[in-house]
């Protein structure tokens, strides 16, 4: 059995899922990337345009009616922040203290806060807000997400690249960008401070360090984003402190890490450490050793190893997984086998026999166990599964997707993991960033003219799971042949 008080609901992020209807929000980025004539010819992006998306700011309503019926109690939100502040507020200034280029403090006080009311978006923010009351009268438990991805085109203007040299997106944190953030986040706890239950700064800055915000991979610039990323949360966690006292996390993007061979074990260790496990000692321990290493390597200036003023920055961790990684050792580093896992291809099965997903990743429920028995390890923290899901079109796997992963979670709980709850990406059919909505994920699909729904059957395996709370026989009978 899953715990007395078991969170089970749905994650959404505002730019996938909340245009299709009315406010259109061009303020963002990605707005500008998707619809890019370079980006769509290259094959950077679909060609496939947000603004025919499932139309949630509208119709959140008919989605809670959705999460309701299943037996949901949960909902993780994105709030976008180009809809609260579409225009800059860089005018309204605050202090920063900034040593060898580490932003170790950004001053949030009631004055800044009032300064920002008065250009803050007020109809975007009364939208919100009745989006989350119709959740908490609801009973759901509340999660509120600060940044998924897409940035104010005030911070980051993808038109102004320079096409020749950057192909990416671009929206990585900066000196510039993380105060900003910083004065958002103390805003937003600010505003809605009442009524969330939980709260997240950001989703997956590992994917976004790791080579989606920039065309540079090299370690050097990898690790010095990465750093960014990390006082961009920990400067985020101190405005969000000043005004609520509900737990803060931050969500990240997971692949049970495995060695093909006891000769590539080490390959794997040194991966995790620093794809996953790097970035939260950061914010946990303030160990940033890992930028300062590689600083000196390169006789950059620096500050310090050890910071204070990033230790102790997490209550929580959102962990999203949806398959594993294997690894084997390459030269010094480590490189990923193709076959398995998110590297397994346009093929029916893995080289494990697993079934595949529609996005080429392999079915892996057993690595949901793995991955958070790992983080209980390392971490000792509560955790929520903040996505879990499959691209599936055909809805062919799904119901064994789910029913799988809650087993092996389940298990995880039982052996003694703090785990709080579990949240399905996605509750309908969405908008997948490059891939557009070819990318079938949700538990109901929608009309692109009448955004009509239509809940697909695997949906009934979850809400006989939430029903009884625990999952009840074997799951391998649920995959269609």
């Amino acid at each position: 059995m899953f715990p007395k008080g078991f969170k089970f609901g749905f994650s959404e992020a505002g730019f996938q899922f909340e245009m299709g209807l009315n406010d259109i929000d061009k303020n963002t980025d990605w707005y500008i990337w998707s619809r890019d004539k370079y980006n769509v010819e290259n094959k950077l992006v679909s060609g496939d345009l947000p603004e025919n998306g499932p139309a949630y700011w509208d119709l959140y309503r008919k989605d809670h009616d959705i999460a309701q019926s299943l037996g949901m109690n949960a909902a993780r939100i994105g709030i976008e922040w180009s809809r609260i502040f579409p225009n800059s507020t860089e005018s309204i200034k605050t202090g920063m203290e900034i040593k060898d280029d580490d932003i170790l403090s950004v001053e949030i006080d009631d004055k800044l806060m009032e300064e920002l009311d008065k250009i803050a978006n007020k109809k975007a923010l009364d939208h919100y807000r009745d989006m989350f009351m119709d959740l908490k009268k609801r009973g759901f438990y509340l999660i509120i997400n600060l940044y998924h991805w897409s940035t104010p085109l005030w911070i980051n203007d993808p038109s102004k690249r320079n096409i020749e040299k950057d192909n990416a997106v671009g929206n990585c944190f900066s000196l510039r960008s993380i105060g900003e953030f910083a004065k958002y986040a103390a805003y937003i706890a600010y505003k809605f401070g009442d009524i969330t239950d939980k709260w997240i700064t950001m989703n997956e800055p590992n994917m976004l360090f790791n080579g989606q915000s920039s065309t540079d991979l090299s370690p050097l610039a990898t690790r010095i984003r990465k750093k960014l990323f990390v006082e961009a949360h920990c400067r985020a966690y101190d405005s969000i402190k000043k005004y609520s006292k509900k737990p803060v996390g931050i969500v990240y993007a997971n692949g049970d890490m495995q060695a093909l061979t006891e000769d590539d074990v080490e390959a794997k260790n040194k991966a995790e450490y620093e794809i996953r496990y790097s970035f939260f000692d950061a914010i946990t321990k303030g160990d940033v050793s890992w930028y300062t290493s590689i600083m000196d390597e390169n006789n950059k200036k620096h500050g310090n190893s050890s910071r204070d003023d990033l230790r102790n920055h997490l209550d929580w961790v959102g962990v999203n997984y949806y398959s594993r990684d294997v690894l084997k050792k390459e030269g010094d580093y480590w490189s990923t086998v193709t076959g398995y896992g998110y590297a397994t291809g346009n093929v029916e099965k893995s080289m494990d026999n697993n079934p595949v997903s529609d996005t080429g990743w392999e079915i892996y429920p057993e690595g949901i166990y793995n991955l958070v028995m790992s983080y209980q390890k390392h971490l000792n923290l509560p955790m929520m599964i903040t996505e879990n899901g499959l691209a599936d079109a055909s809805d062919k796997y799904r119901a064994y997707y789910i029913a799988s992963h809650l087993k092996y979670l389940e298990k995880a709980y039982n052996d003694g993991a703090k785990i709080e709850g579990y949240l399905h990406w996605a509750l309908t059919d969405n908008y997948e960033w490059a891939n557009g909505f070819s990318m079938k994920f949700g538990l109901a699909s929608y009309d692109e003219k009448t955004k009509e729904r239509t809940v697909r059957n695997s949906a009934e395996i979850l809400k006989e799971i939430i029903k009884e709370n625990t999952v009840n026989g074997t799951v391998e009978g649920l995959i269609q042949k």
